[in-house]
């Protein structure tokens, strides 16, 4: 049987991650996997694994930019040593309102999604790169976008409409939602057993919460933009916007471009803030959680204040929910902090969530709760490249 070869590019922020699958036949065989981390710091790592979890590629160079990042990939990817893609997946965090489904990937689609960046600045920017140089090093296999959005695409009007004036909403200000690959991914890996009331907390560098009904997503916390919702490592989440008002009335006091002004609130809320703001050291957990062991009050708060806003948007949605059957934790900081997730359940016993401690003492995919918990709690890695594999191979079979 001939291979199917699919290669994944899922860009973040700061990282562009890349994997090919064999997808013939109906297999999801994973050849080999690598990133660029670092983008933008004096941290750049490169590696390359094969399928069989062996490192054929492992430095550390400078990555200024995303234009260094993606040339080692792009060298590593024409090198003769992997195979010519049939397909190429591509994630996208927010297409903006006028791309809201999966679809093939044209010139004019990516200038249509450029033409939102303010709706995802940290990552469009890096995205619609990829995408342009990919069309250039793989001139004639078909690209497809698949979007953090569309997930959330089920989300009634009442919580996607926000308060503001209507010539605002006419321009697409509205609840996006975002992580929408890795709640997907949690579905699909669950299979048969989603519950009906369903919460899944996505915990990383970027941080949200969604409220699943029957698999369908009815509300999450991250709003027009990933600054919203939760703290995250280095964003505000929801905040008074009169407090943005002020730090921007402060910043306008030694800048007088509006523009500039703009771009240095924008900063400070998305670069400067969340647990990195708070702590005044550091926006990884583990790093936090060394210090805390040491005494560090500013460690001490910031943490709190992160796990004290998941309960409260886990609450919420138990009441949006009308009760809740199941808990899920996934992304970097719910895979592997332990304590996170004690903390966050530990205030939660009248909503019916009780871990077993030797349970939860685990990195990786497991039922973490106890035996009379009523919500059982589960912890699921997500799998985000698998569900752009999917979605990549369906297109490619019906387009």
């Amino acid at each position: 049987m001939p291979s199917l070869p699919v290669l994944v590019l899922n860009s973040g922020s700061s990282s562009i991650k890349f994997s090919v699958y064999d997808a013939a036949g109906g297999a999801r065989t994973k050849r080999l996997e690598g990133a660029a981390d670092g983008i933008g710091t004096n941290q750049g790592k490169f590696w390359i694994r094969n399928g069989n979890g062996e490192k054929t590629a492992d430095k550390s160079p400078d990555l200024p930019s995303r234009v260094e990042a993606f040339a080692l990939i792009a060298e590593a990817l024409n090198s003769g040593d992997f195979p010519i893609p049939a397909a190429v997946g591509h994630r996208m965090v927010c297409g903006g309102p006028t791309v809201q489904h999966n679809q093939r990937i044209t010139p004019e689609l990516i200038d249509k999604m450029e033409r939102y960046v303010a709706f995802a600045p940290l990552h469009t920017p890096i995205a619609v790169y990829i995408m342009r140089e990919t069309l250039k090093l793989f001139p004639d296999v078909p690209n497809f976008v698949c979007l953090d959005t569309y997930f959330h695409r089920t989300i009634p009007e009442v919580a996607s409409h926000l308060p503001i004036p209507g010539e605002y909403s006419a321009m697409g200000v509205r609840r996006y939602g975002f992580h929408g690959i890795s709640y997907e991914s949690i579905i699909y890996q669950l299979g048969d057993e989603v519950p009906e009331r369903l919460v899944v907390a996505h915990l990383g560098n970027g941080a949200s919460i969604s409220a699943i009904r029957n698999g369908a997503c009815i509300d999450t916390s991250m709003g027009l933009t990933p600054t919203g919702g939760i703290i995250s490592a280095t964003r505000t989440g929801d905040i008074d916007p009169g407090v943005l008002l002020f730090i921007l009335r402060e910043i306008a006091k030694s800048t007088s471009d509006a523009n500039a002004a703009a771009d240095k609130l924008e900063t400070v809320a998305s670069k400067r803030a969340g647990l990195l703001g708070m702590s005044a050291l550091s926006n990884d957990m583990r790093n936090l959680r060394e210090a805390i062991a040491q005494g560090n009050t500013k460690a001490r708060l910031a943490v709190d204040k992160f796990v004290w806003t998941i309960q409260k948007w886990i609450g919420s949605y138990f009441a949006e929910l009308g009760g809740l059957d199941m808990l899920v934790f996934t992304g970097g900081i719910g895979e592997n902090d332990i304590a996170t997730r004690a903390e966050v359940c530990s205030s939660l016993g009248a909503l019916g969530i009780r871990l077993d401690m030797e349970r939860n003492n685990i990195r990786g995919e497991g039922i973490i709760s106890a035996e009379d918990s009523r919500v059982v709690v589960r912890v699921v890695p997500p799998a985000e490249d698998l569900m752009i594999l999917n979605h990549v191979v369906r297109m490619l079979t019906t387009s």
